[in-house]
């Protein structure tokens, strides 16, 4: 009976949960952003700010779930994503990945896909933080480039959408492309759920039959140059979405041991 109860209730939970989400966007589209714009006119400092708030929003969305009883997490290694001009790598199992990395890293950037600037719920946060929209192409990278290089930290899911529940999804090579062509080193990020939830196809509404668990662990950085050596950006980039890849299976596995 008490099992039952649970299980409704986080039913419940998960709804206030994306009621909220969404009204935080909302509110923050039609209020908080348009009132930034007023009251900070330079175009950089607005973005700052901005990317500050969503950042506080976002740490106040996990608090607000967890308190619910709808989750609980563990983070392992987060002070190294206290830098500047990191290139954060991270596979994506669930739908609040983001979330959790947005509400860890100061100044975090993110490549989203167009959509969200045609949803009245997320359009406000993508417009006034500058996030980089994944319309592809050299455009994409260079702008990931110019990103980290001004001192963000850009926030890249190398599968370009969440992890199927059949198992990974090939890695695109943008997210490599951009470290190869910026010479940039590489955050890794690892994240697991369980049970499974919010995953690719998976109805929100269809909970787990326990409160779910994300562990997020932020590994040492992966140093780029070895994969630049005697070679040119084309064949490095392709070396290097085989290495993330056998990477991101040897951590997953290495998780569920």
């Amino acid at each position: 009976m008490i099992e039952r109860i649970d299980y409704g209730w986080r039913i419940v939970a998960t709804g206030l949960s994306f009621f909220m989400f969404g009204l935080g966007g909302l509110l923050l589209w039609l209020l908080v952003f348009p009132l930034l714009a007023v009251l900070v006119r330079k175009r950089d400092r607005q973005g700052r700010w901005a990317r500050s708030i969503i950042q506080t929003s976002f740490a106040g969305f996990i608090g607000f779930m967890r308190w619910l009883g709808v989750l609980t997490y563990d983070i392992s290694g987060a002070e190294r994503l206290h830098r500047s001009g990191l290139l954060v790598l991270a596979n994506h199992p669930t739908l609040i990945d983001v979330v959790f990395l947005v509400s860890l890293i100061p100044e975090a950037d993110c490549v989203v896909k167009s959509r969200l600037l045609r949803n009245p719920f997320t359009r406000g946060a993508v417009l006034a933080s500058g996030y980089i929209c994944n319309d592809g192409g050299a455009d994409l990278i260079a702008a990931g480039i110019v990103s980290v290089q001004s001192g963000k930290n850009l926030i890249v899911f190398p599968e370009g959408s969440r992890t199927p529940s059949s198992g990974r999804r090939p890695l695109q090579r943008g997210a490599a492309n951009i470290a190869v062509r910026g010479g940039l080193d590489i955050t890794p990020v690892t994240i697991r759920c369980t049970p499974s939830t919010l995953g690719k196809g998976q109805k929100w509404y269809l909970v787990p039959p326990r409160r779910f668990h994300m562990s997020i662990h932020v590994g040492e950085d992966l140093a780029v140059a070895p994969f630049l050596a005697g070679t040119n950006a084309a064949l490095a980039a392709r070396k290097l979405t085989h290495y993330l890849t056998d990477f991101f299976d040897r951590e997953r596995a290495n998780a569920n041991a």
